[in-house]
């Protein structure tokens, strides 16, 4: 049995890490390297699925663990939507960090740990008598089904088995059932979440206040591009962003710091909108930058410890040269 279940942990493992941990024992042809390769190989292969069964069991498996949790546990006992909240957030930036580093092992666990969250504001919504898991496995698939009339008829929202087009397809189809690329897709979307009953108002109502600012600008950006509100081309957001980072140069100068950040904000936003027209994710791109300066700062510090001496007393050559090893390194 602890066999089966270390393979199974094997399995999930990222590629990279097996590799580098091949590379690290630095071993050709004994057990353990065979071993190694072997796990690889396996990784590439196409691990076995659970049946449609299989997946609904376990979902009715883990409901009752819940219940029985929230009836007889003290801590789950006192849980509320307040108490619960920061705890979301932390769970979310969990996986948002196993998924940065695609460590599948940690993603599948990470996942497990956010589903949980879900389901127990469901189990307190259905306690409050307001509604449970089955209200929002139904409102989330009508809500996709109405977003995707290229897929689905409106006709199928609400309904027990919904099919797919050409099932309820009209004589003359809207130009929404013929986004036939992704693009298309989300500009229908941001349209479609205007003419919902209990939709967003305006373009930019969807954009939730506690994003963190990075995101939020981005995202702010995007749902104005979706309508429209866009640069014709790319390349004149350059501009932009160097008539902001003048002005923000010019307060730095004057040594007004009111003014500098609210200039700073604007250059922020002018560098995050070239991100999009380009096509790159400023969250993901920043956060490739940190684990960056991570690993050459703890390159430096491990480096310091061999010496014995602290990095308080390593001069700014010292450490710029030991940076320059670990930029070279990589």
């Amino acid at each position: 049995m602890k066999s089966k279940r270390r393979d199974l942990a094997l399995d999930l493992w990222p590629v990279s890490r097996v590799v580098s941990l091949v590379l690290s024992f630095g071993i050709v042809g004994n057990g353990f390297h065979k071993r190694l390769v072997h796990m690889l190989t396996r990784k590439l292969k196409r691990t076995k699925m659970h049946t449609r069964e299989e997946k609904l069991e376990a979902f009715g498996r883990f409901l009752d663990v819940l219940d029985t949790l929230r009836e007889k546990c003290p801590w789950d006992k006192k849980q509320t939507n307040q108490s619960l909240r920061t705890n979301t957030i932390e769970e979310v930036f969990e996986l948002s960090d196993a998924l940065m580093k695609d460590d599948t092992l940690n993603i599948c666990k990470e996942l497990g740990d956010v589903f949980l969250h879900i389901c127990f504001y469901a189990k307190i919504g259905e306690e409050k008598s307001a509604f449970d898991i089955a209200d929002v496995c139904n409102k989330l698939a009508d809500k996709l089904i109405f977003r995707h009339p290229h897929v689905y008829h409106p006709s199928q929202v609400g309904a027990s088995s919904p099919k797919p087009l050409p099932y309820g397809e009209d004589d003359k189809p809207s130009d929404m059932q013929n986004a036939d690329t992704a693009q298309k897709v989300i500009e229908n979307w941001e349209q479609i979440k205007l003419k919902e009953k209990d939709g967003n108002k305006r373009v930019l109502s969807g954009v939730p206040d506690a994003l963190p600012t990075l995101i939020k600008a981005y995202r702010i950006q995007d749902k104005a591009r979706n309508v429209g509100f866009d640069w014709e081309d790319r390349g004149d957001v350059w501009k932009k962003v160097r008539e902001e980072m003048s002005e923000l140069e010019e307060e730095l100068r004057k040594g007004d710091k009111e003014k500098s950040k609210k200039e700073l904000g604007d250059f922020l936003f002018s560098v995050i909108n070239a991100a999009r027209l380009y096509k790159i994710n400023p969250d993901d791109a920043l956060e490739l930058t940190n684990q960056k300066f991570i690993r050459r700062f703890n390159y430096i510090e491990d480096h310091s410890i061999k010496l014995g001496k602290p990095l308080t007393e390593m001069t700014l050559d010292e450490m710029d040269k030991l940076w320059d090893e670990a930029k070279s390194n990589e």
